[in-house]
């Protein structure tokens, strides 16, 4: 079964399929690459609470960055955030994203009960 959380004609928040929930993309507004990092993981912790899921649960993260030079300060709060012990498998590229202003863009798949 498939089960679609907050959908619209676009995309849904959560997709979730035999013990997987894949989030939609998530951002975040703020000045600098932290700020933005530090609201985009708090979408995250959102979409993963309706998919009844936790960031011990990740299983895949990607990371899209406007500017790769933005890589270091990302990580500074990305490493915070994440669990120890519960790191999840990881790619992080660069990208032009949907908006000029936005720096940063993660998408989430993790297990849920």
């Amino acid at each position: 079964m498939i089960e679609r959380i907050e959908t619209d004609a676009r995309a849904s928040t959560v997709v979730k399929h035999n013990g997987v929930a894949y989030l939609s993309g998530q951002v975040g507004e703020g000045n600098g690459i932290k700020e933005q990092t530090e609201e985009t993981l708090r979408r995250v912790d959102a979409a993963l609470a309706l998919a009844g899921s936790s960031r011990e649960k990740m299983l895949r993260a990607t990371i899209w960055l406007a500017h790769m030079s933005d890589f270091a300060a990302m990580n500074e709060v990305w490493n915070a955030w994440v669990p120890d012990g519960h790191a999840p498998a990881r790619a992080c590229g660069e990208a032009r994203l949907a908006r000029p202003e936005l720096l940063v863009e993660v998408t989430i798949d993790a297990a849920y009960d």
